[in-house]
């Protein structure tokens, strides 16, 4: 069994179908393509996929060759990405991922902590999707990603930063903007903005608070991310409970406003890659505790400074 066998048969279970995947994701003839599929199948002495009036789906053996092969490849990328580090050792890096728009309140400290440390340190730094985040980090592209915690990454660890308390999001001129705090039952009727798989760990905990305040509404639009809530909240006068942080993103014609009781919140963490031995990765982790204070403090000042209605 070769790697290649195994980046044929992911390519063609993510992708649903030979034809696709031979030319899409390999750029290979198809009747190539099908024989090494049926050399791996011959190798793991198991049936591994079936044509069905879908395409191909997998056999039960299938599914669970899938998380192996998927994680097989992601450790071959980590070693790759490692050893290409380890043959520059005169020139340190330092590679800082965040959930879109976290940067704008964690990036400076973080920097601040990384260049006091190590002026000459090469850092660079990404904005993606969580789940984008926690590939890159199994991966070794990232050595710390702000992030939240995602389910079925065995090879992260997690540290939590804070805890975000979820908002209403609405447009100024709502009907509901007049009160003080939101009750989620007032929402019924309302149009609805929720977020889609692209956030996984934030469609759960909104899921759950519905289901906990029985609220039954299904959402009416799902966005990939905060710029495009915020289109949709304002154009369709729709209403959307996002993270706290989402205020950092309003324009002028969208406010928030707290829910009424315990809201919920969902958690902010620093992922890391368990396998990672780095140095620098040490000294950032031991100065976390010093980070999340300064920007819990910068947090709170802004917060008691703070006027209007972005409450």
């Amino acid at each position: 069994m070769e790697l290649r066998h195994l980046r044929y048969f992911v390519a063609v279970a993510e992708e649903g179908s030979l034809t696709l995947a031979a030319e899409k994701r390999l750029h290979t003839a198809q009747p190539s393509l099908s024989r090494q599929i049926r050399d791996l199948e011959y190798e793991v002495g198991a049936q591994l996929m079936i044509r069905s009036v879908r395409g191909i789906e997998l056999t039960a053996a299938g599914r669970v060759f899938l998380d192996h092969a998927r994680l097989a490849l992601a450790q071959v990328e980590a070693a790759r990405e490692a050893a290409r580090r380890a043959a520059e050792p005169t020139k340190p890096s330092f590679a800082l991922g965040f959930l879109t728009g976290q940067e704008m309140d964690w990036l400076p400290e973080a920097m601040h902590i990384l260049r006091d440390e190590l002026p000459n340190m090469e850092v660079t730094v990404s904005s993606q999707y969580s789940p984008q985040l926690a590939d890159a980090l199994t991966r070794g592209r990232l050595d710390v990603a702000f992030m939240r915690p995602e389910a079925q990454t065995p090879d992260l660890a997690y540290r939590l930063v804070t805890k975000e308390p979820l908002v209403a999001v609405l447009p100024s001129d709502h009907r509901l903007a007049a009160c003080d705090a939101i009750d989620p039952h007032a929402i019924v009727g309302e149009t609805f903005v929720s977020v889609s798989n692209t956030a996984p760990a934030l469609r759960v905990v909104i899921n759950d608070y519905l289901e906990r305040s029985n609220v039954a509404i299904r959402p009416d639009h799902e966005v990939d991310n905060l710029a495009m809530a915020m289109s949709l909240i304002a154009s369709t006068r729709g209403v959307a409970f996002l993270p706290a942080y989402a205020q950092n993103f309003m324009p002028w014609s969208v406010v928030s406003r707290p829910l009424e009781g315990e809201a919920p919140t969902i958690d902010l963490v620093i992922g890391y890659n368990k396998a990672n031995a780095s140095s620098t990765l040490k000294l950032f982790l031991s100065r976390v505790d010093e980070l999340i204070a300064r920007v819990s403090k910068k947090l709170g000042d802004h917060a008691d400074g703070s006027e209007g209605d972005a409450r």
